[in-house]
């Protein structure tokens, strides 16, 4: 059975509250239900994660290596400027594909550049949870 560690950064934990115009009004919670019920179907285990420091992020990154067979990460602002994740993603051999629930190149220019993408086995933004979904089912194949 394969094994995705799912690794949401800064501010994930207030989905529900942050901007739900933005992001929805469901919760990181929801997302792990809804991610969990996905994996449930794909035959797949799958282990949440999420901090809002950027050392915590790289470890679990670090720690996927030869453990896990794929990494489900939403860097949330550390997208933008975070060498040291990109360093870190860039650093192990496990298939990682960057999620974002909002659409980033709809929104402010800062947000529009990914330092991560580069390193990253794909990119899926602005299909909300659904975009978990697509990245465990890529995992999968």
């Amino acid at each position: 059975m394969k094994k995705i560690v799912i690794i949401n950064g800064p501010n994930l934990n207030r989905l529900g509250k942050r901007e739900p115009e933005i992001y929805g009004s469901e919760t990181l919670k929801d997302l792990e239900t809804y991610v969990t019920d996905v994996a449930t179907t794909l035959s797949c285990q799958v282990e949440f994660r999420q901090s809002n420091h950027e050392g915590d992020i790289i470890d679990w990154i670090h720690e996927a290596e030869g453990v896990k067979d794929g990494i489900i990460l939403n860097p949330g602002a550390f997208t933008h400027y975070s060498y040291a994740i990109r360093d870190a993603v860039a650093s192990v051999t496990v298939p990682l594909i960057e999620v974002h629930v909002s659409n980033v190149h709809a929104r402010e220019e800062f947000r529009h550049h990914s330092v991560i993408a580069p390193v990253a086995t794909g990119q899926i933004v602005g299909l909300g949870f659904t975009g978990y979904e697509l990245a465990l089912c890529a995992l999968m194949k």
